[in-house]
């Protein structure tokens, strides 16, 4: 009897000793995970962090490009166009280039150095003036014909439904009832979407249109060639192709200088100008797990710039 108990005894001695190690290796691999997820955490938001501060470094490039360009022009007959450096996009390269760039180099530790060399780092400035301003639809609280008549000939030229084109204008003029600055009205593009308006058919307009703050003139020397077709009253796709070229090679310095290259004479006052106020600033980060992308709406009143709005968001 006494050794039966004695074996039971052992046995239960055993099997909690059993439990013990099992609860032990439970808790110190839940603690381990814990802080495994942490790190983790930890370093997604360094990652974050680190390219919103890329992303902001893209932005500065865009500004000190775009102040640099006022200062080289004619501040009496400011002139933009294509063959000016800020219309060169900044291809993409590897982050670690940029910093070597600097006087004292990276000045970073051996996993900076790592990061640096993984991560590529774009950028591009858009000339939002060169499209056409969905905001120039309204004069006041009615529809402006002109304009109506210039998304007509865009939206006929691109294939895209005129039926389109009337959601576009009623749901403009309702929000304008309501008041332009309620949510209502939209601020992007894609937010045309609200009044109805495709996704099929924004991806198709993106090019070509843009919503601003205010009405703006379309820039001859950045226009593409669908806007120049659709904008100029009476203007061919042949006489717009023949102008595309001509500008290839020479840009036009005034309004006067296209109309000669026209060849007769129209009225293009305030419809249309050779310089430009608003930019699109686009900064893309490309990392081994991701890729961020940064939009940004500038305005440029002589060599004073304004950051508008900001959107950014992960492309994968």
């Amino acid at each position: 009897m006494k050794r039966a108990a004695y074996s039971q005894q052992r046995g239960a001695a055993l099997l909690a000793a059993m439990l013990t190690v099992a609860l032990v290796a439970t808790f110190a691999a839940g603690a381990l995970w814990q802080q495994w997820k942490s790190i983790e955490v930890e370093s997604a938001e360094r990652q974050r962090t680190q390219a919103r501060w890329l992303l902001t470094g893209a932005l500065d490039w865009a500004r000190v490009i775009l102040r640099e360009d006022t200062r080289a022009g004619d501040a009496n007959a400011p002139t933009d166009h294509l063959a000016e450096p800020w219309a060169v996009p900044l291809q993409e390269a590897r982050l670690s280039s940029f910093l070597a760039a600097l006087p004292d180099g990276t000045g970073s530790s051996a996993e900076e150095e790592k990061f640096t060399q993984q991560v590529l780092l774009s950028g591009q400035i858009n000339d939002l003036q060169g499209r056409l301003n969905v905001a120039n639809l309204l004069q006041g609280e009615q529809l402006d014909g002109k304009t109506v008549i210039a998304f007509e000939r865009l939206f006929d030229t691109l294939g895209v439904a005129p039926a389109q084109l009337n959601l576009l204008t009623q749901g403009l003029l309702n929000a304008q009832k309501y008041n332009s600055s309620s949510p209502l009205m939209p601020k992007r593009v894609e937010q045309l979407s609200w009044f109805g308006v495709s996704p099929q058919t924004l991806q198709m307009l993106s090019p070509h249109i843009t919503l601003l703050p205010m009405r703006t003139p379309v820039n001859l020397n950045t226009a593409s060639l669908q806007v120049l077709y659709a904008s100029v009253p009476g203007l061919g796709l042949s006489d717009a192709k023949r102008l595309i070229q001509q500008r290839e090679r020479q840009h036009w310095g005034t309004v006067d200088a296209f109309q000669k290259a026209l060849g007769r004479p129209i009225n293009l006052d305030g419809s249309h100008s050779v310089s430009t106020q608003y930019f699109e600033v686009l900064g893309r980060l490309r990392m081994p797990q991701t890729t961020l992308q940064e939009r940004s709406l500038v305005v440029r009143d002589g060599q004073d710039l304004k950051v508008l709005w900001r959107d950014s968001g992960s492309l994968q």
